[in-house]
């Protein structure tokens, strides 16, 4: 299959990884390493959580917001918008059935409204014995609330951390960016980029977006040579 800039669609020269990947039933593969196997673990294991809350944090486009959206797939979940807390009584939005997830909780936390809010929402999961999943790019022990009652059952809650990604993850992480966007790229160009760039999500995802720039507007193959001038233009 030819993808754009005249080149076929990565898969022959993939490298070899021992990695998982999973479903998010229609949407993209999540793909699974050491830095987030523990929050994938604990998703694994619902509905034999000890608390109605899993909160899990990291960086930003970490894929805190895919994982919730494969729990979401698996159990039918709402997805309510934190800004909600607000604008809504925790009996509406209880009304509106359960489990549920708040993505990007942390931006709502020190907010005393939104906090009394999920505080009673909190209270009203625990006494249904119903769950709900927040996502946030701080973990609770660093969130400044405003209601301590809040803060301790947010802190007693399991809490999974995905970390900054390892090479293995990484690499599979560029070869599937590079893949989404129908590029054909070797072992050599991914090995080059891996000790060259931020090791980060969002510089994998803003780096390749700058080489399929480069690729499409110069009409060239991805190579060591144009991976080496987008990592100089990315300040690599």
């Amino acid at each position: 299959m030819e993808g754009r800039h005249g080149m076929a669609k990565s898969g022959a020269q993939q490298i070899p990884l021992d990695l998982a990947g999973r479903s998010a039933l229609g949407r993209e593969d999540f793909l699974i390493g050491r830095s987030n196997r523990e929050a994938v673990e604990w998703i694994d294991r619902w509905p034999e959580w000890p608390a109605p809350l899993l909160v899990i944090s990291g960086p930003a486009a970490s894929g805190k917001s895919h994982l919730a959206a494969v729990w979401r797939d698996q159990n039918g979940a709402r997805m309510v918008e934190p800004k909600m807390l607000e604008s809504a009584s925790a009996e509406e939005i209880f009304a509106d059935g359960m489990p549920l997830v708040l993505d990007g909780l942390d931006l709502w936390i020190g907010s005393r409204e939104a906090e009394t809010t999920l505080f009673h929402l909190y209270n009203m999961f625990r006494e249904s014995g119903g769950f709900f999943l927040a996502t946030s790019r701080m973990a609770p022990a660093a969130l400044e609330f405003a209601l301590q009652d809040l803060a301790s059952r947010f802190r007693a809650a399991p809490h999974a951390v995905i970390k900054s990604p390892d090479d293995t993850l990484l690499a599979s992480v560029l070869i599937k960016l590079f893949s989404d966007r129908q590029l054909r790229v070797g072992n050599d160009v991914v090995n080059y980029i891996l000790p060259r760039m931020e090791r980060s999500f969002v510089a994998a995802r803003d780096l390749v977006a700058k080489i399929d720039s480069l690729a499409l507007a110069q009409k060239r193959a991805v190579s060591i040579p144009l991976a080496r001038e987008a990592l100089m233009m990315a300040g690599g």
